[in-house]
């Protein structure tokens, strides 16, 4: 089994004076979501995301030796603009992962990111934006090491991302993945993201995600607070079991593309997640009225219609439509004539799943 300790290099035998890289990294949105971790960014239960395509973060970063004084040193520019406030999270994400890039003293780097959604509203722009500087890495330390499989490559992006957003290891690789070790899914751990390695059923092919935009505000609550809340919360033991037990029925969902199956399972978690919050102390809601309204009308409009369409949440208030590509058209009709109202601005993006991380 894989450990922490297979992802702190001996040494180097290249080294380079200067250079940029350029990845984007795409959000991903869970089936059965994670709430709740252990100490070093470790998953409480296993998880399983689609991939998305559209909604992504691109970044380039830039590096040059310097005098190794034993500090980090980075200049961040979000949509081209010095971004201060962020600054704290990603010296915090370098400090967490100084072990395993031993490089990073050693040059002045220039974080250049934008984003192609709405960031901090309830699109996961935590696991894009950590997941593409973690590609960005991860190149240097390949410059540096030539000879690295690309499958170590991978792995420990994932890995560096995770240290960064939980879900950002869910970003890297794969249309869908898992994270967290569950007994079924050979492979999987609880130290990065890996490819959901059975066979997919063609009803999953080019799944449609059209994320409706209810609150395109900041969250009230910051995941990392509601994961802690997790700690003492007196429902965490049966929703970890539960997340596992959903799990399981997705590997077979996904293998004979049940969709019927697949829907309860994918809108009980997301009523689950935001259950946890309610039940949790402090509690809290993230759930705007729109939001539901927007559930309420894809009942009413699955029941009347008979076309698989399901919603899912994240933490927030936004909605994610989730159906299959050859119902498109009718959904997105639906859409347009009975949800979009609800959104903030009328505002929402169309969205399928993709492939991971690209380099530019």
């Amino acid at each position: 089994m894989i450990s922490a300790n297979d992802f702190i290099p001996s040494k180097y035998t290249h080294s380079v004076e200067k250079g940029n890289f350029q990845w984007s990294a795409p959000s991903n949105i869970a089936l059965v979501k994670y709430w709740g971790k252990k100490d070093n960014q470790i998953p409480a239960n296993p998880s399983v995301s689609f991939t998305l395509n559209n909604c992504k973060t691109n970044t380039k970063l830039a590096f040059a030796k310097k005098q190794n004084d034993g500090a980090f040193s980075f200049d961040l520019l979000f949509e081209g603009k010095p971004k201060e406030d962020f600054k704290p999270k990603i010296q915090k994400f370098l400090e967490r992962i100084e072990v395993y890039l031993p490089f990073l003293k050693d040059y002045h780097f220039t974080i250049d990111t934008q984003n192609t959604f709405p960031h901090s509203s309830g699109i996961a722009s935590s696991a894009s934006g950590m997941a593409a500087l973690a590609m960005n890495l991860m190149s240097l330390e390949k410059t540096l090491n030539p000879e690295m499989t690309e499958e170590y490559f991978f792995q420990k992006a994932s890995f560096l991302a995770r240290l960064g957003s939980g879900s950002a290891c869910r970003s890297v690789k794969g249309s869908v993945v898992v994270w967290g070790n569950h007994a079924n899914i050979s492979g999987s751990s609880d130290l990065f993201g890996v490819e959901f390695p059975n066979a997919i059923h063609a009803n999953f092919k080019n799944f449609q995600d059209t994320i409706l935009l209810v609150d395109k505000g900041e969250k009230q609550v910051s995941s990392t607070i509601g994961h802690d809340l997790m700690h003492n919360h007196p429902f965490a033991e049966r929703r970890f079991a539960q997340a596992h037990e959903n799990l399981d029925q997705l590997i077979t969902i996904f293998e004979n593309g049940n969709l019927e199956e697949f829907i309860k399972i994918v809108e009980s978690e997301a009523l689950t997640l935001h259950a946890m919050m309610m039940a949790s102390m402090p509690y809290f809601i993230l759930m705007k009225p729109n939001t539901l309204e927007i559930i309420n009308a894809i009942w009413k409009f699955r029941n009347e219609s008979k076309i698989p369409v399901c919603f899912t949440l994240d933490a927030g208030a936004n909605v994610h439509v989730l159906y299959p590509e050859n119902v498109a058209v009718t959904v997105l009709q639906f859409i347009k004539d009975e949800l979009v109202g609800y959104c903030q601005n009328g505002q929402y993006i169309c969205d399928e799943i993709g492939k991971g991380a690209v380099l530019s």
